[in-house]
């Protein structure tokens, strides 16, 4: 089954997991902004790194028969330089006409800090002035459901992006509910410890449905697996879940996600049928 990995970190990971992931099924891949691993110094080291996932991980991803698409922002971890941040979010514009650019991303909260919500209210500025899809990191462990919270909240007061353009990253049990209920899409991240499991997000499709929901490795720096999205089809399957059904959450929910950004184009490639 091909599939879609809507949030990881190539830029982190080998060519020999393009080629794992190519050969898994891997259609195409969406690359947020992150963390390097320690904090950049200044705006010049942004726009490397925004060229870096604009033209390069493209690149290196089409060898292997991967699609690239992109996010862009300054990420949260980095959020407490309010000025830094600016100087930054003043830049990103000269990145947004580019066709695998599919909007602002992955801002939010790491601590909860209030120079972190200063910044994420001032991404989302910048995504309703021109119009762009937003992809929202939640914050980790026992930040996470107070930090989902003030997300809520804050998304709450912006009027100018509807629920519908905005995905909630990184939900678990008791962080997905509400976002679905303000309307907004859901990733869950397969990580190998925390986060979600592909057993845990089996669960958590059987109880919420598929609408409006996506899986994802978020693979990076740290201890992650770039074939999360095929362990969680794995899942599915043992649980006699429909082919159609696991379609929809790893293939076409991404699609439909990524479509609402008008510079978005992807050819879906044809599946080989299995012969008996």
């Amino acid at each position: 089954m091909n599939y879609i990995d809507p949030h990881i970190h190539m830029v982190s990971r080998t060519t020999d997991d393009y080629k794992r992931m190519a050969m898994a099924g891997c259609a195409l891949v969406s690359e947020p902004a992150f963390w390097a691993g320690f904090d950049r110094s200044g705006v010049e080291g942004f726009r490397d790194y925004f060229r870096q996932l604009t033209v390069v991980e493209g690149r290196r991803a089409k060898l292997y028969g991967i699609e690239h698409a992109c996010w862009l922002c300054i990420n949260a971890k980095e959020a407490e330089n309010v000025s830094l941040s600016r100087e930054v979010i003043a830049m990103i514009p000269e990145f947004l006409e580019l066709p695998n650019v599919l909007g602002i991303g992955e801002i939010g909260l790491n601590k909860n800090t209030k120079n972190e919500s200063i910044i994420f209210r001032e991404h989302l500025d910048l995504a309703s002035r021109t119009n762009e899809l937003v992809l929202v990191h939640t914050p980790h462990l026992a930040d996470k459901y107070q930090g989902t919270r003030m997300i809520l909240d804050m998304l709450a007061h912006e009027s100018r992006i509807s629920a519908s353009r905005v995905c909630i990253d990184h939900v678990e049990e008791h962080t997905i509910r509400p976002a679905l209920e303000a309307g907004h899409w859901v990733g869950m991240t397969l990580y190998p410890i925390t986060k979600c499991t592909p057993s845990r997000a089996a669960d958590l499709i059987e109880i919420y449905g598929t609408e409006r929901i996506m899986v994802n490795s978020a693979g990076d720096w740290g201890h992650s697996d770039p074939l999360a999205v095929p362990e969680f089809i794995f899942e599915m399957r043992a649980r006699g879940h429909s082919e159609s059904t696991i379609r929809r959450v790893v293939y076409e929910n991404p699609l439909a996600f990524f479509s609402q950004c008008q510079r978005f184009r992807f050819e879906p490639r044809k599946e080989k049928l299995a012969t008996s």
